[in-house]
């Protein structure tokens, strides 16, 4: 873990880039604390960090003005990360059908989402490892967002996650339906009721197969990226009650 710049945001928020490897990196703490906060990991959408930065550190202030510190990782083959020619041509597939009005098929979506599933959640581990060895930053530990497929199989195989909000806005391979079901953590899903991209009965599915004995869907009309704010409000309790 090297840090590689710092800037405090508002006074309020000391935000610090640091490369993971070669793994592009941004954390987000409180600029004035006394005690080490909980975690919440940001699960960045799958466009890079450089283009969904406002989206991200619009949730960094609002978790850090909760008492958070908040951290996100580039995904694989994103960003300034190296190309991943598997993942570009499952992202071609998928769009090639899109286009031609044909089925998204299971063979799709298993192409596009299972092996950036099997890279990005052990990069999380290894995140998680060098966040939690900083001064400041304790547990409990939250994931929020991202490929929701992902934030289900982080909450499977990492015990350090506490709870998770998961955004249901992306394709979910059969496989983690199964996976799914030995979720145990607290989980809040928010839904988009019209989001193009999203297959909404699958994130139904989705919900209805985790194990967690608390989970909460939350649903609003609007498209991909209307969540209204009443809607972060009321993630930004889930974590509350869980974290603290």
């Amino acid at each position: 873990m090297r840090f590689t710049s710092e800037q405090c945001l508002d006074d309020a928020v000391l935000e610090r880039e640091f490369a993971l490897g070669e793994i592009p990196s941004i954390l987000w703490t409180p600029a004035s604390t006394s005690a080490p906060v909980p975690l919440i990991l940001l699960g960045p959408p799958p466009f890079g960090l450089r283009k969904t930065y406002p989206r991200l550190v619009a949730r960094a202030r609002h978790a850090a003005a909760d008492g958070f510190a908040t951290a996100t990782i580039e995904l694989p083959g994103n960003g300034d990360r190296p190309r991943w020619p598997a993942a570009e041509q499952a992202l071609a597939d998928l769009r090639r059908a899109i286009e031609a009005g044909e089925p998204v098929t299971d063979e799709i979506i298993d192409a596009l989402i299972l092996p950036l599933v099997d890279r990005a959640v052990p990069e999380w581990q290894a995140a998680l490892d060098a966040l939690l060895s900083l001064p400041g930053i304790g547990g409990p530990v939250g994931y929020s967002g991202g490929v929701i497929s992902i934030g289900t199989r982080l909450a499977v195989v990492e015990p350090r996650v506490s709870a998770a909000v998961l955004f249901a806005g992306s394709f979910v391979p059969r496989a983690m339906f199964e996976e799914a079901r030995q979720v145990t953590v607290p989980v809040h899903v928010l839904l988009q009721w019209d989001d193009e991209g999203n297959d909404r009965q699958a994130a139904l599915d989705l919900f209805d197969a985790f194990g967690s004995k608390e989970k909460t869907l939350h649903a609003n009309m609007g498209g991909h990226t209307g969540v209204p704010q009443f809607a972060g409000d009321a993630a930004a309790q889930f974590f509350t009650r869980h974290l603290k």
